[in-house]
Order: C-alpha cells, then sequence, then structure tokens
C-alpha cells in the first residue's frame, strides 16, 4: 500500500509539473483592478496587465483547495476551458464592506492585484465573492461577480515593460528554489535613507522571530525571506488622528477605517511595481514608527510597527508581526472578542465563518477541528470567561494613546493573562466561547492563542494544522 501510494504521488506530481510547462510560460501575470461598491454591491473593473518576473510560486499546487479567503481567483485556458489555476485571498475593500461608511451607502473604490503563472495562450479570468446570503450554519459560498478573456500575446493589453530596479533587494534567509519553498518579501515604509540600518537589523530580527514560534520553527528550512530597501521621504507614517502626515514610499497610515491601531496601505500600485523587483508569495511591511499596530488581510499583505512605545515592550512588536503573519499565511481569524474595531457585521449571524480557527458551531458532530478533540472534553469548554471579561472591561477603558496606558495596562494584562494558564485546557483542544470580535456564541479552539491574548505564545493546534496546510501548499 506504501509503494502504491508513493507512485500514485510521485504519478499526480508530474502530471502537474507537465500541465505547468504545457500552460505557461515560466513568467509572472499580474493583473490589476478596481473593486467599486459599497454595503451588499460590489463590481470589479480591469486596470492593467503586466508580465513581471519567474513565477516564485508552486509550479505543482496550481489549483487552491483550501476553500479560504473572501475571494477566489480562478484561470482558465479558453480552448478548452480546462481550470490552470485558481487562488483564494481576501482583500481591504472586503473588510471596509463591513464598516460604518459602507453601511451609510458611501461608496468606495479599491486597487486589487492578482497574480499567477503567464499563460501561453488566452485565458478566462474569474473573480468570486463570498454570497453572504446563505441558510443558517452554512459557510458562505463563492460567486461569480467579474469575468474576462486577456490574451498574453496581444501588446495592447499586456505590458512586458522591464522596469528598472531602483532598491536594493538582500537576503535574509534562503533556503532553496522560490517555486519550492514559501517566499515572503519584507517591505519597510517610514525608513528614510539615514535608517537603512535599521530596516535592514529589523528585517533580520522579526523574520528570526517568526521562525521562533511553532508551527514557522519546525518548518524553517521551507522558507525564504528576502528584503527590500525601500527609502521613503521621510522617517514615520501617518497618523490622521493626530495630524501627523508624512511622505511614504507605501502609503501606509494608522487610523485604517477609524481604528488608531490598525496600520494599511490603499497604495497597492505602488506596493506592487516595487515588490515585483523580487520574488514573493508573501509581503510584509515593517512600518518605521512606535504606535502600536499593525495589520493582515489574506494572502494580501501584513504590517507591523517597529519602535517599542517603552522599554520592556519589544515583546508586543514581535506579537503583532507573528499575529498579523497568521491572518495573511494562514486565513485564521482573530479569536480576540474584547478589543473595539470598526466592523460591523463582519460575520453576518447565523453564517459559519470561512477562517478556519473560528465558528459558530457548539456540537462536536457539525465541528471544524473535531479530530482534534480529545474524548472527555466538554463542548462548549468552560473556562473562566466571566472573570476575564470582567477585566477586560476595565482595560478597555483605558485610553490607548494616553502616556500612562502602559502603567495603568500592566496589572490587567497579568491578571487577565493568569486566566489563560489554567492547567486543564493549556495545550488542549476545545470549544471555547468568546471569538472572532464575539462574547457570545461564536468559538475558539484554545483557551489561549497567537491570535487570542496579547501574549507570548505559539499558535495553537488547529492554527497551527491550518498553517502546516498552507505551507505544503507552497512547498510541492
Amino acid at each position: 500500500m506504501k509503494n502504491f501510494s508513493l507512485l500514485l504521488f510521485l504519478c499526480t506530481s508530474i502530471s502537474m509539473a507537465q500541465t505547468y510547462e504545457n500552460n505557461f510560460t515560466g513568467a509572472t501575470m499580474r493583473v490589476d483592478y478596481y473593486h467599486i461598491g459599497t454595503k451588499g454591491q460590489d463590481q470589479i473593473t480591469l486596470d492593467k496587465v503586466y508580465e513581471e518576473g519567474s513565477w516564485p510560486g508552486s509550479k505543482v499546487n496550481l489549483l487552491d483547495t483550501l476553500n479560504l479567503g473572501d475571494s477566489f481567483v480562478k484561470v482558465s485556458d479558453l480552448q478548452t476551458n480546462a481550470l490552470v489555476y485558481s487562488r483564494g485571498y481576501s482583500t481591504l475593500f472586503g473588510e471596509w464592506q463591513t464598516t460604518d461608511e459602507a453601511l451609510n451607502g458611501i461608496w468606495k473604490t479599491c486597487q486589487e492585484t492578482v497574480r499567477f503563472p503567464f499563460p501561453k495562450r488566452k485565458v478566462v479570468v474569474s473573480f468570486y465573492r463570498r454570497d453572504k446570503f446563505v441558510a443558517a450554519g452554512e459557510m458562505m459560498a463563492f460567486r461569480e461577480v467579474f469575468s474576462t478573456v486577456i490574451d498574453p500575446n496581444n501588446p495592447a493589453i499586456v505590458n512586458h515593460e522591464k522596469r528598472p530596479r531602483t532598491f536594493t533587494v538582500f537576503d535574509v534567509m534562503i533556503n532553496g528554489s522560490p517555486d519550492k519553498k514559501v517566499d515572503i518579501l519584507i517591505l519597510g515604509d517610514g525608513y528614510a535613507k539615514d535608517d537603512m540600518e535599521k530596516f535592514r537589523k529589523d528585517a533580520k530580527h522579526f523574520s528570526e522571530t517568526l521562525f521562533s514560534y511553532q508551527p514557522f520553527k519546525k518548518h524553517k528550512n521551507d522558507f525564504n525571506v528576502r528584503a527590500i530597501e525601500v527609502i521613503s521621504a521621510e522617517s514615520g507614517i501617518d497618523m490622521p488622528d493626530k495630524n501627523v502626515w508624512k511622505n511614504t514610499a507605501l502609503g501606509t497610515m494608522y487610523n485604517t477605517f477609524g481604528s488608531a491601531r490598525y496600520v494599511l496601505t490603499e497604495d497597492n500600485r505602488a506596493l506592487r511595481d516595487i515588490a515585483g523587483t523580487a520574488p514573493y508569495d508573501f509581503i510584509t511591511i515593517l512600518v518605521n514608527d512606535n504606535r502600536y499596530g499593525g495589520g493582515g488581510i489574506f494572502n494580501l499583505y501584513t504590517t507591523s510597527f517597529t519602535q517599542p512605545a517603552k522599554t520592556g515592550q519589544e515583546w508586543e512588536m514581535d506579537y503583532v508581526y507573528v499575529h498579523e503573519f497568521g491572518h495573511c499565511f494562514g486565513g485564521l481569524g482573530d479569536e480576540y472578542y474584547s478589543s473595539q474595531t470598526s466592523y460591523i457585521d463582519f460575520y453576518p449571524k447565523g453564517v459559519e465563518p470561512w477562517e478556519p480557527n473560528v465558528t459558530r458551531t457548539n456540537t462536536k458532530e457539525t465541528l471544524k477541528w473535531r479530530d482534534l478533540i480529545s474524548d472527555g472534553t466538554p463542548i462548549p469548554t468552560p473556562w473562566r470567561k466571566t472573570e476575564y471579561d470582567s477585566i477586560e472591561a476595565l482595560r478597555g477603558k483605558l485610553d490607548r494613546l494616553a502616556p500612562d496606558y502602559y502603567d495603568k495596562r500592566e496589572n490587567l494584562l497579568k491578571s487577565s493573562n493568569e486566566i489563560l494558564k489554567d492547567p486543564r485546557w493549556v495545550g488542549k483542544v476545545g470549544v471555547f466561547e468568546g471569538s472572532g470580535y464575539t462574547a457570545k456564541e461564536m468559538y475558539r479552539p484554545a483557551i489561549d492563542c497567537k491570535m487570542f491574548a496579547l501574549n507570548p505564545v505559539d499558535f495553537d493546534p488547529v492554527c497551527a494544522a491550518a498553517i502546516e496546510k498552507m505551507i505544503a501548499m507552497y512547498v510541492r
């Protein structure tokens, strides 16, 4: 049986490799488009198509079977209608649709990008979004919202210009060929010319930090890490609530969606133009500023602050970097529920979230992670939630931007984290109420995790399994 399984694996790998050679040139196709809409409405319009460098992704796992993301792209051969590539991802626009602005009927336009192996022949590129209008308890299914034909040999459609490399690329950690490794690309924003030494140190530090946590630690050899020295005109990034505005290369800013600590950029084209000078599967952006903050969107990018607001708080930067990478890489949802967010109805009531570590289910028979729960574990799993919530309520009343915030927070954080050390449940999988920004009737798989509390712990077993599935998709 083992020999048969090995033979089947080898035959499948050879077949998929032949599929790649038959359909793709070896380069990368980048498709930029505009995502336009408001709450409950959206449309997509094509912007530009580019030929970029060598394809860095797997040449075997071309079809995505993980069912993650709020969006999905399919690439099909026009002549044969054969599906040759697909990938799930999430978008800034998708998050924005859950904010007050969208709820009030304001329309917005976002730049977005999908990348796939450069096709030899005409292809149909189809875009899908999750349909939130489904029966209670079901996961949101994908529906097609836009489709277009792209002729790779038509110079009126595809830009083949070889743009000069204006920024320095350096290796942080290289373990093999890009098509057989997960390729992380680190960019910096708000680093002026005189800050480049700091950026190089930061890139090395945060890379080492990521691989000090499981399951990344044991899979370190499956990754490559490169960095680009992106020089901004000024140090630091925008803080609109403080009327602080900086001229930076990537346009990152705090106060995204009205949240003081949420850092994103809407300048997708600038980001992609710079990132395209190096092979990458996943982008992380280090921001040269000292306000606690960051952000991460599945298969888009992550951001993280790189200066501690107070001596002794350096570990918080590390936490944010790794936590946000969990969003971007593993498609993991936030397991916390007591921190303020700008989302409204982020998880529609009665609809099962697509994220692998967040659920509305509290029965083992229908639970996503039922195979990881030990016999005898009560479902839902009891924990000191009432006590934890009372402490978090006090912490939530503190002004995060006040000079004495960290002093006032210290004992509260220590007390809440002590609750999460309950010896009954540490390291075990259960069904713990409180997750996905919702205190009631939403559940997480562990009492604590890198996706839950501000606490230097590893990813829980469910999150770790999702991360390992993603690694496997890129290293074959």
